[in-house]
């Protein structure tokens, strides 16, 4: 069986919140059933589609935006090239006419109520996030596509080879930290150098670079626009927004018309440990804001988590320097190899592994291209994200109400927090004498995840999610 190959741009993905596991992972799903009628040129011959959703799709579907989801694909709308503020919108037209465009081809009837079907107690046995998208043809005949969103907008089936289509040959294969270490010790390169000369087997390295600037232009203005971006966050829980507030009390009437002058009045306000500190949380909390708003985001290597490497990246840039685009690339492409270790050793999905699979690995991504941006060894990078994972080892998926907002956006500002403060631990460690290696913690990480109770992943079954009263408006 091949072995599976991931590019930083399948753990670094533009996208729209708020879930990567239960929005954009549904969303490809949709998008892959339509290729199936395209291929299959059945499109013309559809007069009905369903979607079935089972395990923790159903159960936390709807605060996750998963009916939302698997109609604006249905409808042919792409999770990255979309505009955000057309997907209320659409969905509402969708909802009133009882109509949606089959991959913008044809028109047929379609029912949120009806044609989307929770089945809330049922779960299939290959992963949690199963849907089933079902073609009623004017025939008589019907076709039937099931899938498995298991993690980080990733889509599968059951007994599919893993990439089977995008195999290509590296020339640094990768599976555990171990080898890439060995790769490290052997070359010479850099864990950043490492990935990026991967890259060049699925891309030219000019565009892998572009892609890697687009996606820190998309960070940046994520946490720009969060941080100026009022209100109350959708789903019923009347979570009020907290980083634009923040951003006004730290700056305190500092004028500036732009992300540059923005950066510039925050640098002004000095380098004491509280302000970072506010600062970090402030990153995080704009960030996550965006994605609970059905924002555009960067999945990295999930939207649950997707405030926390924009966070250490922007402490980075705001506070040690200006960043250049080299620095950038590195830093995305150690956290995105960090990604894909804990991908291929254990998962990135909180309803496999609970919120350790999202903050947890997060955090060690981040950890580790700090370090490397700091000037670390490649073992001392390692050590980072060993040393940030460890202390995510059992974290819970518990949302409230389904909804990807409370623990989730706070656990964002610890998990950078975190990540900073293993960076600097590992700045000051001789990986030599370290006990604990980061295969050790992936390995544990999986384990942790298989006993772990399946109410405390992503299901709302437990935790806080029970231990909050609430009385939330169907959706």
């Amino acid at each position: 069986m091949e072995k599976e190959q991931i590019s930083v741009f399948d753990i670094l993905k533009i996208g729209v919140g708020p879930s990567s596991s239960h929005t954009l992972g549904p969303w490809r799903a949709a998008q892959r059933f339509l290729r199936r009628l395209d291929e299959e040129s059945l499109t013309d011959e559809v007069e009905q589609v369903q979607i079935h959703l089972y395990g923790s799709l159903a159960k936390t579907g709807k605060g996750h935006g998963t009916d939302i989801a698997v109609a604006l694909g249905i409808n042919g709308d792409d999770p990255v090239t979309i505009e955000v503020n057309m997907i209320n919108p659409t969905i509402d037209s969708i909802k009133i006419d009882k109509k949606i465009s089959l991959g913008g081809k044809k028109e047929i009837a379609f029912s949120f109520s009806d044609d989307i079907v929770f089945h809330f107690t049922e779960s299939l046995p290959f992963h949690p996030n199963a849907l089933t998208f079902q073609a009623f043809l004017t025939t008589g005949k019907a076709i039937s596509e099931t899938y498995y969103s298991v993690g980080g907008g990733f889509v599968t089936q059951e007994n599919e080879e893993i990439g089977q289509d995008n195999q290509v040959d590296l020339p640094f294969p990768i599976d555990n930290a171990n080898e890439l270490l060995g790769w490290c010790i052997r070359t010479g390169l850099s864990i950043s150098d490492i990935v990026l000369e991967n890259e060049t087997a699925w891309r030219e390295e000019k565009d892998t670079r572009a892609q890697m600037l687009r996606i820190f232009e998309v960070m940046k203005d994520c946490v720009y626009r969060g941080c100026h971006t009022e209100g109350v966050l959708p789903g019923g829980l009347s979570v009020v927004r907290r980083a634009s507030k923040l951003n006004k009390r730290l700056l305190n009437g500092k004028f500036y018309h732009d992300y540059q002058s923005w950066v510039e009045a925050i640098r002004s306000g000095g380098n004491d440990f509280k302000h970072i500190l506010d600062w970090v949380s402030c990153f995080a909390l704009a960030v996550n804001e965006e994605n609970a708003s059905f924002g555009r985001v960067v999945t990295a290597p999930t939207n649950g988590a997707a405030g926390v490497i924009p966070a250490v990246l922007l402490y980075f840039s705001v506070f040690h320097h200006d960043i250049d685009d080299e620095e950038v690339i590195h830093f995305l492409a150690t956290a995105a190899e960090i990604g894909s270790i804990f991908k291929k050793g254990s998962t990135i999905s909180a309803a496999m592994g609970g919120c350790q699979a999202e903050i947890g690995v997060s955090s060690s991504m981040a950890a580790a291209a700090l370090t490397e941006c700091l000037g670390g060894t490649q073992a001392q990078v390692l050590t980072a994200a060993e040393i940030a994972m460890e202390h995510h080892l059992g974290l819970t998926c518990d949302p409230i109400g389904g909804l990807v907002q409370i623990p989730c956006i706070e656990r964002n500002t610890m998990g950078a927090i975190k990540a900073i403060t293993a960076s600097q631990l590992a700045l000051r460690t001789d990986p030599d004498k370290t006990i604990v290696s980061l295969n050790n913690v992936v390995k544990t990480m999986w384990q942790t995840a298989q006993d772990m109770n399946s109410k405390y992943k992503e299901t709302s079954d437990g935790g806080l999610a029970i231990n909050i009263p609430l009385s939330l408006p169907e959706c």
